[in-house]
């Protein structure tokens, strides 16, 4: 979670300032009593209850007991200790990542959790922007009940394209877009008016694991789908590099393969065309491909192992570059990576004579809907910052209710 920015001198900041800093102070910590919110806000007990008020009143802020239960009854002695937590559905928070042959979408609410996601295959090379983004709308909206449509507090859009910060998509030839402005056409399809961000699938990756986990030091992340994609957190905080395209691994040129890129050599297509033509069969899928690989059918296991080789010299080199202290693996090819592990890490030590430190690597909790995640993590952070809509009224003017 980003800090809270620095106070402006107007009443109506200030007030602002202290209800989204109670809030993420809650949701950082989960539950918190009131004397504890009151000193991490370094507030006196009447104002941060002031805030408190407010926020329940609102309906984004209830009490509990120690045990978790909601409070329904004045506090007696010897009862639980009152503690007070996020009230899950006061907001939903959609992501929706439209990928090359698949569309995913998820929802989380004001905890951050995941309440409902889905995933279809797409063919999205051939069907207009349009079409792509009212399929994602209409996958998720089918998952969602008219309440939480209603409370739903934005929409985050990821695909592996260029991006701008004013949403319009530069150029994404993996899909075909060009000068496409994702944000608007996601405004025209979505079925209610709600604050709209997009972003690059592997940068949406990477917000979505840190948001799940926190991040410290460096880290990068790969989203290995069709294309390969790739993201770098510092500290918490996404590196884009000068022109937004930091961490586009995928594009990097390996010597020695007649001018492929990396993602020619490990991204899924090619995964899925070797064992075809290995096997001799036209329809088989990557899921089948993954199970042969895990009962170690050995046309399997040799394109597995020529996988490994490459993914091996691609991390070596993001990691002379980057001397990230974790690599986190996502997308759905990623579900290889486990029972390759050990060839990838022989390969990697193989390919340098220095031993320099080898970075951890993982593969992300839910590796096929992290980019979707990380898409409805965006609109969370900025509810919970001083971006968002819903805090900033005039001074005095109640915290809209959640459930108005």
């Amino acid at each position: 979670m980003n800090d809270t920015v620095s106070i402006g001198s107007s009443p109506r900041r200030i007030r602002q300032n202290n209800i989204v800093a109670a809030l993420q102070t809650i949701y950082a910590h989960r539950s918190l009593s009131r004397a504890d919110l009151a000193r991490k806000l370094g507030m006196n007990r009447s104002s941060s209850g002031e805030i408190v008020a407010e926020l329940t009143e609102g309906g984004f802020v209830q009490e509990s007991d120690e045990s978790g239960k909601q409070r329904l009854e004045p506090s007696r002695a010897g009862r639980p200790g009152i503690m007070l937590e996020l009230v899950p559905d006061a907001a939903f928070f959609v992501g929706i990542e439209i990928g090359v042959e698949h569309i995913s979408a998820a929802v989380v609410d004001l905890s951050a959790e995941v309440r409902a996601c889905r995933k279809m295959a797409f063919d999205t090379p051939s069907s207009t922007v349009e079409e792509a983004v009212a399929q994602g709308v209409e996958l998720i909206v089918g998952a969602m009940t008219k309440g939480m449509i209603g409370r739903c507090k934005g929409l985050g859009i990821s695909a592996p394209a260029h991006i701008r910060p004013n949403g319009i998509v530069t150029l994404a030839p993996i899909i075909g877009w060009r000068e496409v402005s994702l944000k608007e056409i996601g405004q025209s399809a979505f079925p209610a008016a709600v604050p709209i961000a997009v972003e690059n699938d592997a940068n949406a990756f990477a917000i979505g694991d840190s948001y799940r986990h926190g991040v410290s030091g460096v880290t990068l992340f790969l989203l290995m789908e069709t294309g390969v994609g790739g993201g770098i957190m510092i500290d918490g905080k996404l590196f884009r590099g000068g022109h937004g395209l930091a961490g586009e691994i995928g594009h990097t040129l390996v010597p020695g393969s007649g001018g492929q890129k990396f993602e020619q050599l490990i991204g899924r297509e090619v995964l899925i065309k070797q064992y075809r033509e290995a096997i001799g069969r036209k329809h088989v899928d990557l899921q089948e491909f993954l199970g042969d690989v895990h009962d170690r059918v050995p046309a399997a296991v040799n394109i597995a192992e020529t996988w490994s080789r490459h993914l091996a010299y691609a991390l070596l080199q993001a990691c002379r570059l980057l001397d990230p202290d974790r690599i986190v693996l996502g997308g759905s090819v990623a579900t290889l990576y486990p029972m390759v592990a050990a060839r990838v890490a022989v390969h990697m030590s193989e390919g340098q004579n220095i031993p320099f430190p080898t970075p951890e690597i993982v593969v992300d909790d839910d590796a096929e809907f992290g980019s979707a995640f990380g898409a409805a993590c965006m609109l969370h952070q900025r509810f919970l910052s001083l971006e968002s809509e819903e805090f900033g009224g005039e001074d005095g003017t109640p915290v809209q209710s959640a459930t108005s």
